[in-house]
């Protein structure tokens, strides 16, 4: 058995890579235009499939409950599961009359609540496995969750081309959002598991070598999205290093674990020197007595300071109906679903906004706007690393509020007809979403305690479905108007309505967060002694 260390990292390993492969929607817009043309669906209709993974989330919640019951290992399985048979049914009987438009929304329902119980476990190791650096254990292990649309273009582009040839572009992403993420499950399931502290003291080196690893993965992933033919590298060249760094965050458990080895045979070393001189007398055995006795009050010692600190904070735990009835919750809530579900929504359009602006392949733009999230989820770690180094913490609340100001600006900007505008929104939409959605994990923690954050944060995440289903029908009935009864709408004029409305939303949502920002901070003050 792994010990207390090694163990605590493995398990962040394993959150790192099922966050990796827990995102198989994010690369709907890479088929969506195909899937539309196989089934003879209309854009309305296309955008409520989009809608359907989110609604999956809607019963979210009982993954928060499944984990108070069972191991986790077992709810990253059903989860695994959930999305296992909503993505294989669909591969196998895709292109059959039988499969009818409301088996592929119920499918998609059924994959989609499948991520909520992967993430749930994800989130709580983090938060049990690291308490005093939950917050950076968090973003590190969400920041992955934005290369997922990465990793599926990335492996479907360098499948051999017998398969490709078999199969169509659909088939081979639901193929491989089936398969995928219960293999990598099955792997990583013997180190989904929490484990008891024997200190509490920050483990600065880690860290540092995990910020290091997942900033190479990062920039592995940019280049490979937007440069890796011009500087001569293969698709396959950068599969094989991108896939080298994914498993890179192994070493680190490794090392700790030899590191312990080496520890122990040390320490039972100086045990049999001890036990050879205590003929010497009486002395010797009551000095080890007395070292013994105050290494278990320097171990105490920080596990009784926590009540103290969580006294200090005033922190609140909420849940239940209560939940329902804060005013902070709905703030909350909304300010989510005007900005990081709005993202969700631009990001699961970007198929059809390529398309319309007349590029030619819309997975270039998918994996940009992946890569880009990718550090968006990582900033917070950063910050939230260096600020806990000189003894002060960023509220969320405020962190979400600064970022939903550049995302409104972004789809402002969306309104000129130039590509490389495009892009460049993308880029700062999927760095403002990434960052919003991993700092809403440890915000729903901040705001509502951590006693019942597995179902509080489902709740909450209950945004998703709901902001889906409105702003992707708005942007589908937008887009089905400027086709003037046709199946496709080409030009800018598609989805310029569409950008300046989510602007606007985006900008209430910065209101509301900031307005939510100023009721938190005062509270606090509140709490402070006086």
């Amino acid at each position: 058995m792994s010990s207390p260390s090694s163990a605590h990292w493995l398990s962040l390993v394993g959150s790192v890579w099922l966050q990796t492969i827990n995102g198989p929607n994010a690369d709907f817009p890479v088929y969506s235009s195909q899937l539309k043309e196989v089934k003879g669906i209309s854009q309305v209709r296309l955008n409520f499939l989009a809608f359907a993974s989110d609604a999956g989330k809607l019963f979210g919640w009982l993954a928060g409950v499944a984990a108070l019951r069972l191991p986790l290992w077992a709810v990253a399985l059903t989860g695994a599961t959930f999305g296992l048979v909503g993505y294989g049914v669909q591969f196998l009987f895709l292109e059959r009359p039988g499969l009818a438009y409301w088996h592929l929304f119920l499918l998609t329902s059924l994959a989609g609540n499948g991520i909520c119980w992967i993430n749930t476990v994800c989130y709580l190791l983090c938060i049990r496995n690291f308490p005093a650096d939950s917050r950076v254990a968090v973003s590190l292990a969400t920041s992955y969750l934005g290369l997922s649309a990465k990793l599926y273009t990335t492996v479907a582009e360098t499948l051999p081309r017998a398969a490709r040839a078999r199969y169509s572009t659909t088939k081979v992403y639901l193929l491989l959002n089936a398969v995928v993420p219960m293999a990598v499950t099955l792997v990583a399931a013997p180190s989904l598991r929490v484990v008891g502290l024997k200190d509490r003291k920050r483990s600065k080196a880690p860290f540092l070598a995990m910020f290091t690893i997942t900033l190479a993965t990062g920039a592995c992933a940019i280049v490979g999205s937007v440069g890796a033919k011009s500087i001569g590298l293969s698709t396959r060249e950068h599969m094989i290093s991108f896939f080298v760094l994914l498993a890179l965050p192994l070493l680190i458990p490794v090392v700790l674990r030899i590191r312990e080895s080496m520890a122990k045979i040390r320490e039972a070393k100086w045990e049999n020197r001890v036990h050879d001189h205590d003929s010497d007398g009486p002395e010797t055995a009551v000095s080890v007595v007395e070292l013994a006795q105050v290494e278990d009050k320097q171990e105490e010692e920080p596990q009784g300071q926590e009540p103290e600190q969580q006294r200090a904070t005033g922190q609140e735990e909420v849940g239940g109906l209560r939940l329902l009835r804060k005013l902070d919750f709905w703030l909350y809530f909304f300010s989510y679903m005007f900005s990081g579900t709005l993202g969700l929504v631009f990001l699961n359009n970007l198929g059809q906004i390529a398309e319309s602006r007349g590029l030619a392949d819309a997975s270039t733009l998918v994996s940009l706007s992946s890569s880009f999230g990718f550090f968006g989820r990582l900033l917070p770690a950063f910050l939230d690393y260096y600020t806990a180094k000189r003894g002060c913490s960023l509220s969320r609340t405020a962190s979400m509020a600064s970022l939903m100001a550049p995302m409104s600006g972004a789809f402002f900007l969306l309104l000129h007809p130039r590509d490389m505008f495009l892009y460049a929104s993308t880029a700062v939409v999927g760095t403002c979403t990434g960052a919003i959605t991993s700092v809403a994990a440890s915000a729903t923690n901040e705001l509502f305690g951590t006693k019942n954050f597995g179902v509080n944060h489902n709740v909450v995440v209950a945004n998703i479905p709901l902001g889906s289903l409105c702003f992707g029908y708005l942007a589908a009935y937008l887009y089905q108007r400027g086709a003037h009864g046709g199946g496709r709408c080409m030009g800018a004029a598609c989805y310029r309505d569409t950008f300046l409305l989510w602007g606007v939303t985006c900008a209430l949502g910065t209101a509301l967060c900031a307005g939510l920002y100023a009721r938190s901070s005062r509270r606090a003050a509140g709490r402070l002694p006086r």
